[in-house]
């Protein structure tokens, strides 16, 4: 049984991963359960880890997969994660039914979740989808390389699906194009006139941008990772 804290930690990292496909930061956890420092998260992680509700993926930094829900609150359906595992983000319950199809989408070649690299050009390759992760629109897959982005549970290696767009909201993560050059992954803040391209790893420093040197080219809707 969980305590109304661990509940309401599990169900916050629940809804942000419905709502962006990846999990949110300890920060936020932080400053959406009302807590003094990451201490108190760092504990709740680990009782709802040991209680069997969530997983910590090895030698990932904050790289978090909710495994069930209480029984109170779980669809009757059954619970997905976000992250999707095994070869291509193939869903195995769908093909162990023989029902559903997964949808074909373009991976434009590689994104930059550190220093930016060249601006994405042609497509590389297709890769099959669960269609449960994909909105409204036109969607494309890029592969992404670095480390910037792992306090949002975006690792080197996964490939990310993002929704073609030229708009975003504030506090999106985007794929941006700078100075019509670099093209890198990244939460993108508004700051007044400027446009701010936030890292989630302290490791690196946020950049800020007058709003004629951003493109937007798609918003994030999930991720696929292989192991």
């Amino acid at each position: 049984m969980l305590t109304p804290k661990q509940k309401e930690l599990l169900m916050f990292i629940h809804e942000r991963v419905k709502e962006s496909g990846v999990p949110p930061s300890f920060d936020e956890m932080k400053d959406a359960l009302d807590l003094r420092s990451k201490s108190g998260i760092h504990r709740l992680i680990t009782a709802l880890e040991e209680r069997g509700f969530i997983r910590r993926l090895p030698h990932r930094a904050r790289a978090l997969e909710i495994i069930k829900l209480p029984e109170s609150i779980a669809p009757s359906r059954g619970f997905a994660p976000s992250v999707i595992e095994g070869s291509l983000g193939r869903s195995p319950a769908r093909n162990e039914a023989g029902s559903g199809s997964s949808v074909t989408v373009p991976v434009m070649g590689r994104i930059a979740a550190g220093v930016p690299i060249e601006a994405i050009q042609a497509q590389s390759h297709t890769i099959d989808v669960p269609p449960d992760i994909l909105t409204k629109g036109e969607h494309f897959a890029l592969e992404v390389k670095g480390d910037s982005m792992i306090e949002a549970g975006i690792l080197d290696g996964d490939t990310v699906i993002l929704r073609r767009s030229d708009t975003a909201n504030t506090g999106d993560i985007v794929c941006a194009l700078v100075d019509d050059e670099e093209a890198t992954l990244k939460r993108l803040r508004r700051r007044g006139d400027s446009i701010a391209l936030e890292a989630a790893n302290q490791s690196y420093e946020t950049r800020i941008f007058g709003p004629d040197r951003i493109k937007v080219q798609g918003c994030l809707v999930g991720l696929i990772r292989r192991y």
